[in-house]
Protein backbone atom coordinates (compact mmCIF):
# COMPACT_ATOMS: atom_id res chain seq x y z
CA UNK A 1 0.00 0.00 0.00
CA UNK A 2 2.63 2.24 0.92
CA UNK A 3 2.94 6.00 2.81
CA UNK A 4 -0.28 8.16 2.60
CA UNK A 5 1.85 11.37 2.48
CA UNK A 6 3.81 9.10 -0.49
CA UNK A 7 4.15 11.00 -3.72
CA UNK A 8 2.89 14.42 -2.25
CA UNK A 9 4.83 17.74 -2.33
CA UNK A 10 5.85 18.57 0.96
CA UNK A 11 4.19 21.49 1.96
CA UNK A 12 6.14 24.61 3.00
CA UNK A 13 7.21 25.68 6.07
CA UNK A 14 4.99 28.80 7.59
CA UNK A 15 7.22 31.86 6.62
CA UNK A 16 8.90 30.24 4.22
CA UNK A 17 9.14 31.94 0.50
CA UNK A 18 8.81 30.42 -2.64
CA UNK A 19 9.98 30.48 -5.84
CA UNK A 20 7.38 32.74 -7.46
CA UNK A 21 7.63 35.29 -4.50
CA UNK A 22 11.50 35.16 -5.07
CA UNK A 23 10.76 36.12 -8.87
CA UNK A 24 8.40 38.01 -8.00
CA UNK A 25 10.73 40.17 -5.63
CA UNK A 26 13.36 40.11 -7.76
CA UNK A 27 11.34 42.11 -10.25
CA UNK A 28 10.19 44.74 -7.85
CA UNK A 29 12.80 47.58 -7.39
CA UNK A 30 10.41 50.20 -5.63
CA UNK A 31 11.00 53.76 -6.09
CA UNK A 32 12.76 55.90 -3.00
CA UNK A 33 10.18 58.62 -2.79
CA UNK A 34 6.58 57.57 -1.29
CA UNK A 35 5.27 60.51 -3.38
CA UNK A 36 6.46 58.77 -6.27
CA UNK A 37 4.96 55.06 -5.63
CA UNK A 38 1.98 56.66 -5.17
CA UNK A 39 1.92 58.25 -8.40
CA UNK A 40 2.50 54.89 -10.24
CA UNK A 41 0.46 52.81 -8.18
CA UNK A 42 -2.50 55.55 -8.96
CA UNK A 43 -1.22 55.32 -12.56
CA UNK A 44 -1.01 51.12 -12.29
CA UNK A 45 -4.76 51.26 -10.86
CA UNK A 46 -5.79 53.56 -13.75
CA UNK A 47 -4.34 50.79 -16.11
CA UNK A 48 -6.21 48.03 -14.16
CA UNK A 49 -9.25 49.72 -14.81
CA UNK A 50 -8.91 50.92 -18.52
CA UNK A 51 -7.71 47.03 -19.00
CA UNK A 52 -11.09 45.48 -17.45
CA UNK A 53 -12.61 47.74 -19.34
CA UNK A 54 -10.92 46.69 -22.49
CA UNK A 55 -12.16 43.34 -22.11
CA UNK A 56 -15.61 44.89 -22.98
CA UNK A 57 -14.24 47.62 -25.87
CA UNK A 58 -12.66 45.80 -28.76
CA UNK A 59 -10.80 49.35 -29.09
CA UNK A 60 -8.87 49.44 -25.44
CA UNK A 61 -6.50 46.75 -25.73
CA UNK A 62 -6.30 45.07 -22.54
CA UNK A 63 -2.86 43.58 -22.38
CA UNK A 64 -0.96 46.56 -22.75
CA UNK A 65 -2.29 48.35 -20.33
CA UNK A 66 -2.19 45.36 -17.86
CA UNK A 67 1.60 45.58 -19.36
CA UNK A 68 2.10 49.21 -18.22
CA UNK A 69 -0.09 48.44 -14.87
CA UNK A 70 2.67 45.98 -14.01
CA UNK A 71 5.31 47.88 -15.05
CA UNK A 72 3.90 50.77 -12.63
CA UNK A 73 3.57 48.55 -9.82
CA UNK A 74 7.04 47.13 -10.08
CA UNK A 75 8.47 50.40 -9.20
CA UNK A 76 6.13 50.96 -6.35
CA UNK A 77 4.53 48.14 -4.34
CA UNK A 78 5.46 44.29 -4.34
CA UNK A 79 1.86 43.36 -2.84
CA UNK A 80 0.07 44.62 -6.04
CA UNK A 81 2.73 43.92 -8.24
CA UNK A 82 1.96 39.98 -6.90
CA UNK A 83 -1.64 40.65 -6.85
CA UNK A 84 -1.64 41.75 -11.18
CA UNK A 85 0.95 38.69 -11.66
CA UNK A 86 -0.79 36.26 -9.96
CA UNK A 87 -4.00 37.07 -11.22
CA UNK A 88 -5.62 34.12 -12.78
CA UNK A 89 -6.92 36.06 -15.99
CA UNK A 90 -3.77 38.67 -16.53
CA UNK A 91 -1.26 37.40 -14.46
CA UNK A 92 -0.36 34.80 -17.27
CA UNK A 93 0.55 37.32 -20.48
CA UNK A 94 2.13 39.71 -17.93
CA UNK A 95 4.46 37.03 -17.05
CA UNK A 96 4.86 35.83 -20.19
CA UNK A 97 5.75 38.79 -22.44
CA UNK A 98 8.07 39.86 -18.79
CA UNK A 99 9.96 36.58 -18.70
CA UNK A 100 10.11 36.24 -22.25
CA UNK A 101 9.32 39.30 -24.27
CA UNK A 102 6.41 37.10 -26.05
CA UNK A 103 2.57 36.96 -25.91
CA UNK A 104 0.35 34.04 -26.28
CA UNK A 105 -0.67 33.15 -29.88
CA UNK A 106 -4.33 33.32 -28.96
CA UNK A 107 -4.13 36.42 -27.60
CA UNK A 108 -2.24 38.07 -30.31
CA UNK A 109 -4.83 36.42 -32.89
CA UNK A 110 -7.60 37.84 -30.75
CA UNK A 111 -6.15 40.45 -30.78
CA UNK A 112 -5.71 41.40 -33.91
CA UNK A 113 -9.16 39.72 -35.12
CA UNK A 114 -11.16 42.59 -32.89
CA UNK A 115 -8.76 45.26 -34.23
CA UNK A 116 -9.51 44.66 -37.63
CA UNK A 117 -13.66 44.45 -37.07
CA UNK A 118 -13.17 47.47 -34.91
CA UNK A 119 -11.68 49.52 -37.35
CA UNK A 120 -13.60 48.29 -40.11
CA UNK A 121 -16.96 48.47 -38.67
CA UNK A 122 -15.37 52.29 -37.74
CA UNK A 123 -14.28 53.09 -41.52
CA UNK A 124 -17.36 51.56 -42.72
CA UNK A 125 -20.15 52.69 -40.47
CA UNK A 126 -19.08 55.76 -38.52
CA UNK A 127 -16.86 58.04 -40.11
CA UNK A 128 -17.63 59.39 -43.49
CA UNK A 129 -14.59 62.00 -44.29
CA UNK A 130 -12.59 60.27 -47.10
CA UNK A 131 -9.32 61.30 -45.85
CA UNK A 132 -10.35 60.05 -42.18
CA UNK A 133 -11.36 56.68 -43.69
CA UNK A 134 -7.67 56.45 -45.22
CA UNK A 135 -6.15 57.49 -41.62
CA UNK A 136 -7.84 55.22 -39.57
CA UNK A 137 -7.34 52.50 -42.03
CA UNK A 138 -3.59 53.46 -41.97
CA UNK A 139 -3.50 53.31 -38.23
CA UNK A 140 -5.22 50.15 -37.87
CA UNK A 141 -3.20 48.34 -40.31
CA UNK A 142 -0.07 49.72 -38.25
CA UNK A 143 -1.68 48.61 -35.05
CA UNK A 144 -2.49 44.90 -36.43
CA UNK A 145 1.02 44.37 -37.66
CA UNK A 146 3.01 45.78 -35.23
CA UNK A 147 0.46 43.34 -32.95
CA UNK A 148 1.33 40.40 -35.46
CA UNK A 149 5.14 40.77 -35.18
CA UNK A 150 5.49 40.73 -31.48
CA UNK A 151 7.01 36.90 -30.90
CA UNK A 152 4.73 34.03 -29.40
CA UNK A 153 6.76 31.10 -27.94
CA UNK A 154 3.53 28.51 -28.71
CA UNK A 155 2.53 29.53 -32.16
CA UNK A 156 1.35 26.33 -33.76
CA UNK A 157 3.30 24.98 -36.21
CA UNK A 158 6.65 26.41 -34.98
Amino acid sequence: MGDPGQGMEPLAEEGAVTPAELQAAAEVVEHASPLVRGLLIAAGSLCVVLGVVGLFLPLLPTTPFMLLAAACYARASLRFYRWLTGHRLFGPPILEWRRHRAIPYRAKRAGVLLMALTFSTSILLVVKNPWAQAGLAAFGLFMCLWLWRLPSRDRPGA
